[in-house]
């Protein structure tokens, strides 16, 4: 007679951990590991990645008694994954300020050009990607953690207003209106930059 060596499922590791075996969560740790570190590395800098994942992982593990099994672990966590990335930036901007000389010196020279030319055309076929990531990433610094996280969640990843809401634990209505004020104030931080 052949023994069954099946992988657990998830809901017999969270049962087990419940249950005193702490060493079990190890098993979930491992199975969605990637996963975890797929979106924190979608909202967060690339030196903080490794540390905000931990992080996910321990507001899991203190929050697994909260745990309904609902749908599913993975989109349990997931959810946990974007609310810690959403944590981050709200400490980060508390005492965050910044000036226009942070950007590099090729950055600042390349939005006097674009200052200088007021043309959208020729403001887009000079731009690069990679310098349009860059100057979007510092007016998103600027924006609130809560404007960043709608403004990427909804336009960047293309998530419905639905789906932001559960990741941010807000209602539809709210994500819908924070979306839209956040791109006004987002496109108002750019054109600002532009004028001075």
């Amino acid at each position: 007679m052949r023994e069954n060596h099946s992988k657990p499922s998830d809901d017999e590791i969270i049962r087990r951990i419940l249950d005193g075996d702490v060493n079990a969560f190890e098993h979930l740790l491992l199975k969605y590991q990637e996963q975890v570190l797929k979106i924190v590395r979608k909202h967060i800098p690339y030196g903080q990645v490794e540390e905000t994942a931990q992080d996910v992982f321990v507001r899991a593990y203190q929050s697994l008694p909260t745990f309904k099994g609902k749908s599913g672990f993975l989109q349990w966590l997931s959810v946990i994954a974007v609310r810690t990335c959403y944590d981050f930036w709200r400490k980060r901007y508390r005492t965050r300020e910044f000036a226009m000389s942070t950007l590099t010196e090729k950055h600042q020279d390349w939005l006097e050009k674009i200052i200088s030319d007021q043309s959208s055309r020729l403001f887009n076929e000079q731009s690069s990607q990679k310098e349009a990531r860059e100057v979007l990433s510092w007016a998103l610094d600027r924006l609130s953690a809560e404007d960043r996280m709608v403004l990427e969640l909804v336009y960047l990843e293309g998530l419905s207003g639905k789906e932001a809401a559960e990741f941010l634990g807000w209602s539809i209505a709210n994500v819908k209106i924070r979306s839209h004020r956040s791109r006004k104030k987002l496109r108002k931080l750019l054109e600002k930059s532009i004028e001075t």
